[in-house]
C-alpha cells in the first residue's frame, strides 16, 4: 500500500511547495494556478475552496469540475517514471501536475506547458 502514501495527504498541505518551486525559477503563484485551472477546471474560487477544506489528492482529482482531455499529451520522466506510463490513475494524475509544475520551473513558455 505504500504507493498509495501520497493520497491521504492534503492538496493544500503540497500546493505552497509548487509555488516555491517555481518562484524560485522567476514564475508565479499565478501561472501555477494557471496550470492548475488548466488541467483540472477548478477556477479560483473553486481552488480555493479545495485549499481551505484541505482537499486530499484523491478528492482533489476526483471531484475535478473538468479535467482537461489534452492531458494525455503530457510525456516524459518525473521522479524517475515516465507519466505515461504509470498505471495507477490516481498517481498519474498527481505527476501529470508535479510535470508541468517542473516544466514551468524550467522556463518553458506557458503556451507549450498547457499544450496550446
Amino acid at each position: 500500500m505504500a504507493k498509495h502514501r501520497i493520497f491521504g495527504i492534503s492538496f493544500g498541505s503540497v500546493y505552497p511547495h509548487y509555488i516555491t518551486k517555481a518562484e524560485k525559477k522567476g514564475r508565479t503563484k499565478e501561472e501555477v494556478d494557471e496550470i492548475i485551472h488548466w488541467l483540472t477546471g477548478y477556477d479560483d474560487d473553486g481552488l480555493g475552496r479545495v485549499l481551505e477544506e484541505k482537499t486530499d489528492f484523491e478528492t482533489f482529482f476526483g471531484e475535478a469540475p473538468a479535467l482537461n482531455p489534452a492531458r494525455s499529451e503530457i510525456k516524459g520522466v518525473i521522479c524517475g517514471v515516465r507519466v505515461e506510463e504509470i498505471e495507477d490513475p490516481l498517481m498519474q494524475e498527481i505527476r501529470y501536475l508535479d510535470k508541468l509544475i517542473d516544466e514551468l520551473a524550467r522556463g518553458k513558455k506557458m503556451e507549450k506547458i498547457l499544450r496550446g
